[in-house]
Parts: structure tokens; C-alpha cells; sequence
């Protein structure tokens, strides 16, 4: 009898991302890995990105969802609303990925490769191992604040992860469930830390691959003053903190 691929979904969370959405999603069903779905978590888009969304779904039914949220209360509530979801339709590997085309999507069948290959609990796409890179178009200021956040997270926490604030990953069913997904409280980049340090500390094993993260080209970024303090202090409250 052949066995059943595992069930992939790539969730997306979107926020004013109606230009960049069908094009993320066409890059993910043109790779052809079976048993891939995607869901969109929209977090009432001004833009009308949930219709685009709807549209996506109602084209393509069983493969695209949808799930809608009345605010935008953070990408680490979208994330955690999103993954369990997917975890409740019963998903094998949950991959978190950006709507913005800055993760490429041709690395996901590698990612999903090394995930079950290397016994790993989750696979991140990694812009700082031997192979990955940052987009060129990116200031010099950007990428001193992004390789600075990487060896502050790692001085404090010990992580051992080249990209502690990667948001492309791969994920075990099994592991979002070990690491209690529900009760992580970080938002923003810090989601990111938290869950790395929460999948270290029950000794669960990180893999990185490398990518070349590129820079949006449609919209804007959303990585404000208020999401670059809290992700400054969250090393600190995860250190001394109960939860993890």
C-alpha cells in the first residue's frame, strides 16, 4: 500500500497584502510537493486582502483556507491562531512563512526534506549559515540591527541558532505540541525567539538551511519602534520568566 504523504500547510499571515498574496500562493502550488495546503490568516486587511484571499480559497477548495481575524493584534497572535488551526485539520508539518516574497518558496521542499531526513524538531530557512544571504537592497543600517538582534538573542538565551529571529521554519506537528504552542505570549519578532528557546529547552533539535532573504516588493514593512522594544526585553523576561 503507499503511504500517505504528510500533510503540509503553509501559513501565511497577511496584513495589507492583496498584490503579494496570489503570487505567493501560485509559487507554492507550482512546486508541486503533495499534500501541501495553504492558509491565509488575514487580520481584517484594509486593503480587501481577505476577499483576494476568499477568491484564492474558492479557487482552489481543499488546498487554500482562510482564516479571518476581526484586528491585528501581532504576527505571533496571527502565527498561534494560524498553526492551531492547521494543528486541528490534523496537519503533520506546519511551515511559517512570510506574505511579503522575502522567503523564498522554492526552498520548502528541502525544507520539508531535511525536516524527517535529520530528525530534526523543526527547520528554519536561515539567512546567516554558510550559503545564505540578505538582499541587496537592503541599507546598511538594516542589516547591522538584524546581525545585532541575532548576537543579542544569542547572548542571552544560548540558543546556538545562526538566525534566532528567522520566520520561515518548518515545523513538527509534535513539536508545536511539545512546546505548548497555545500559551506562547511573545508577539512580533520576539514570537520568533520564544519559540526557538522553547524548542532548545526540552532539547529538541533546530536545523538551518540557507536562503536568500529577499526585500518586499510591494507594501510596507511593519517592523515599528513599539515591535523593536519588545523584542528587546523579551530574551530578558524569557531568561527569568516562567513560561518556555
Amino acid at each position: 500500500m503507499e503511504k500517505t504523504p504528510p500533510k503540509i500547510v503553509v501559513v501565511v499571515p497577511t496584513y495589507n497584502e492583496r498584490t503579494n498574496l496570489p503570487v505567493l500562493v501560485d509559487l507554492l502550488m507550482d512546486l508541486h510537493v503533495p499534500n501541501l495546503h495553504v492558509l491565509v490568516v488575514d487580520d481584517n486587511s484594509p486593503d480587501g486582502t481577505g476577499e483576494v484571499a476568499d477568491g484564492l480559497a474558492a479557487g482552489a477548495p481543499g488546498t487554500v483556507g482562510v482564516l479571518h481575524r476581526s484586528e491585528k493584534n501581532g504576527l505571533g497572535r496571527a502565527y498561534v491562531a494560524g498553526m492551531t488551526r492547521a494543528l486541528e485539520e490534523a496537519a503533520d508539518v506546519v511551515i511559517q512563512m512570510d506574505a511579503d516574497l522575502s522567503h523564498p518558496a522554492s526552498v520548502v521542499p528541502l525544507m520539508v526534506e531535511r525536516l524527517f531526513a535529520d530528525d530534526a524538531a523543526v527547520v528554519i530557512g536561515s539567512r546567516y549559515v554558510k550559503g545564505g544571504s540578505l538582499a541587496t537592497e537592503w541599507p546598511w543600517h538594516r542589516k547591522a540591527l538584524s546581525a545585532w538582534a541575532n548576537f543579542y538573542v544569542n547572548a542571552i538565551l544560548r540558543l546556538r541558532v545562526k538566525d534566532a529571529t528567522a520566520g520561515f521554519k518548518a515545523w513538527r506537528a509534535d513539536t508545536l505540541k511539545a512546546i505548548d504552542l497555545p500559551t506562547v505570549r511573545s508577539n512580533g519578532y520576539s514570537f520568533q525567539v520564544e519559540m526557538n528557546h522553547r524548542t532548545v529547552r526540552r532539547g529538541l533539535r533546530i536545523v538551518e538551511v540557507p536562503i536568500r532573504f529577499e526585500e518586499r516588493v510591494n507594501g510596507e514593512s511593519k517592523l515599528g519602534l513599539r515591535v523593536q522594544i519588545e523584542s528587546a526585553i523579551a530574551p530578558w523576561k524569557l531568561l527569568f520568566g516562567k513560561n518556555g
